[in-house]
C-alpha cells in the first residue's frame, strides 16, 4: 500500500505537469516554434521545388506543415488515452523522409504518390508501434547513427543546388550573384553562431533567412508581388492536390523511412525523459509512437508528411530548464494559427533559393554531425563495426555520386534504392543482423579494418624492458620504484 501511495505521490507531481501561467506558457511555446520554425518550413519548400509545384502551391504545402505540427505536437504533448507520450515534444515534419520523396517523384511518381506512400507508411506505423519496442534492438546505435548520417549527406545536393539558384534552366543558375548570396546567408549563420548569445545562437537558421532575404530585396534578387495574391486566413483543404495514388515499392521505401522515425522519436523520448527527469517505460514510449504515426497517417489528408519529434527542441529544454509539456502545447497553438494564415506561407515561399541553400549547408550538415556524433559513441573493438559503418554509408553515396546507377533496375528496386536513406538503412540493418545478431563464422580481429584500429608495440620497445619495471602516471618506474628517464628520439642516453 505504501508502495503504490508513493507511486501515485510521484506521478501527480511529474516535472512535466507543472503549469505555468498562460502569458508565459505561450512565450516559451513561441520559443520551441521559433527554435524549429526553420526546419519545419525547409521539408515542404525542398519537396514542393522537387515537384515542380508553384509558389501558391508551395504556400499550401508550407500552412499544412504548421497547421499538422501543431496538431500532432498538441497529441505528443497534452496527450489522450494510448496517444502522447505526454512529455515537452514538439512534432514536425520529418527530414527523414525528404530524400525518398524526392526519389519517388524523380522515378515519375507524382506528389499524390508521395501522399499515398505517406498515408500508408504511417498506417503500418500505427499497427506496429506497440510492438516496435520489441524490435528496436535491430536498431543499435551503429544503425541509427548510419542513417542519420546519411540522411545529412544525401541532401547536400540539394543545398548546393538551390545556392546555384534551384533551377537549372534559369540563365542565372550558378551564377556568383547566387553564390554569393549563399555565401553570405552561411556567414550570417555563422556569425549569430558565434555572438555570446543562447537565443541569438538557437535562432541562427532563422535570422539567416530573413536577414538574406531583405539583402535580396535590397539587390532586386527576390519578388514579393504574389504575397497579397491569395486569402489571407485559410482553413487546410483536405486532398487539396487531388487523392492519393498507392504504389506498392513508394509504400514500401516510405515504410522504411517511418521505422527510422519511429527509432527517433524513441531517442528523442528517452532523452527528454531523462533531462526532465521522469520515468519514461515502454507504455510511455509506445503512446508516443501512436501519436507519431497516426499524425503521419493524417497528415497526408492535409498536405503534408510524415510526422516525428525535433532534436533541437529537446535540447532546448535542457537549456532553459522549461520542463513543462504544457508550453509545448502552447507552440503547438501557435503553430495551429500559423497554418491557418496562407499569406504567411506566400511570404516564405518568396524567399530565394539562394538564401534557403545557404541556411541548408549548415541545416543538412548539423544532421550529417548528429550521426556521426552517434557513430563516435559505437563500439569498434573486436567486432565488424567499422565494416558496418564503412560498407552501407557508401551504399548509401551511391544514388548521390551516380544518380544513374540504378537506371536500368526493375522500377520497385530503382524507388527504394534511389534514395540514399534508403539504401543505407537496409543495408546497415542487414550488416547488422549478419555480422552483430549472428555470431556463427565470426571470428575475433577477423577484418583488416578492425585490426588496423587497435593500439600496438613494436619488439624494439619491448626488448627496453626490464623485469619489475612498471609505469605510472606516465611515467616507467624500474623494480626499485626509480624512474627509468626516456631518451628523446636520435639522443643517446649513457
Amino acid at each position: 500500500m505504501k508502495r503504490n501511495a508513493a507511486k501515485a505521490v510521484k506521478n501527480r507531481n511529474r516535472p512535466e505537469d507543472e503549469r505555468l501561467p498562460v502569458g508565459r506558457s505561450f512565450t516559451f511555446g513561441l520559443q520551441h516554434v521559433l527554435t524549429m520554425y526553420g526546419g519545419i518550413i525547409a521539408v515542404p519548400l525542398i519537396v514542393g521545388s522537387a515537384a515542380g509545384l508553384g509558389p501558391d502551391e508551395i504556400a499550401v504545402l508550407i500552412a499544412s506543415a504548421l497547421f499538422i505540427g501543431g496538431a500532432a505536437t498538441i497529441l505528443q504533448s497534452w496527450g489522450i488515452p494510448f496517444f502522447g507520450s505526454q512529455l515537452p515534444l514538439v512534432q514536425g515534419v520529418s527530414f527523414a523522409g525528404v530524400a525518398t520523396m524526392i526519389a519517388i517523384l524523380e522515378t515519375g511518381g507524382g506528389i499524390q504518390a508521395v501522399f499515398g506512400s505517406v498515408l500508408a507508411a504511417g498506417v503500418i506505423g500505427l499497427v506496429i508501434a506497440p510492438f516496435f519496442a520489441k524490435v528496436i534492438r535491430f536498431f543499435p546505435p551503429v544503425v541509427t547513427g548510419i542513417v542519420i548520417t546519411t540522411i545529412g549527406l544525401t541532401l547536400m545536393p540539394v543545398a548546393a543546388n538551390w545556392a546555384m539558384g534551384g533551377d537549372s534552366e534559369a540563365e542565372s543558375y550558378g551564377s556568383l550573384a547566387n553564390i554569393g548570396l549563399a555565401a553570405l546567408t552561411l556567414l550570417i549563420v555563422l556569425v549569430c553562431s558565434k555572438i555570446g548569445s543562447a537565443a541569438i545562437s538557437r535562432l541562427s537558421i532563422l535570422i539567416s533567412i530573413v536577414a538574406g532575404t531583405l539583402i535580396a530585396a535590397a539587390l532586386g534578387m527576390t519578388d514579393f508581388s504574389n504575397v497579397s495574391d491569395g486569402p489571407i486566413i485559410a482553413v487546410p483543404q483536405p486532398f487539396a492536390f487531388g487523392w492519393p495514388v498507392f504504389e506498392v515499392a513508394s509504400i514500401i521505401s516510405m515504410t522504411i523511412v517511418v521505422l527510422v522515425t519511429m527509432t527517433e522519436t524513441t531517442a528523442d523520448i528517452l532523452a527528454v525523459g531523462e533531462i526532465v527527469d521522469t520515468e519514461t517505460g515502454s507504455r510511455r514510449i509506445g503512446d508516443g509512437l501512436r501519436a507519431d504515426m497516426l499524425s503521419s497517417a493524417i497528415a497526408p489528408i492535409f498536405n503534408s508528411f510524415t510526422q516525428t519529434a525535433f532534436a533541437q527542441n529537446v535540447g532546448l529544454v535542457a537549456i532553459t530548464g522549461v520542463k513543462s509539456r504544457f508550453v509545448v502545447s502552447a507552440g503547438g497553438v501557435i503553430m495551429l494559427v500559423l497554418g491557418l494564415l496562407p499569406v504567411l506561407g506566400r511570404v516564405v515561399a518568396a524567399v530565394p533559393t539562394p538564401v534557403l541553400g545557404g541556411a541548408g549547408v549548415v541545416l543538412f550538415g548539423t544532421v550529417a554531425a548528429s550521426g556521426i556524433r552517434t557513430l563516435a559513441k559505437v563500439d569498434y573493438k573486436d567486432n565488424m563495426n567499422l565494416v558496418i559503418v564503412a560498407t552501407s554509408l557508401a551504399f548509401g553515396m551511391i544514388p548521390i555520386v551516380a544518380p544513374t546507377f540504378y537506371d536500368n533496375f526493375p522500377d520497385w528496386f530503382a524507388t527504394i534504392f534511389h534514395s540514399g536513406i534508403s539504401s543505407a538503412a537496409v543495408m546497415a540493418v542487414l550488416l547488422n543482423v549478419v555480422f552483430n545478431r549472428i555470431k556463427v563464422g565470426n571470428a575475433k580481429d577477423s577484418s583488416v579494418f578492425v585490426a588496423g584500429t587497435a593500439r600496438s608495440i613494436r619488439p624494439e620497445q619491448l626488448k627496453a624492458f626490464r623485469e619489475g619495471d612498471t609505469i605510472k602516471d606516465g611515467k616507467v618506474l624500474d623494480c626499485d620504484g626509480k624512474e627509468v628517464p626516456v631518451a628523446e628520439e636520435g639522443v643517446d642516453k649513457e
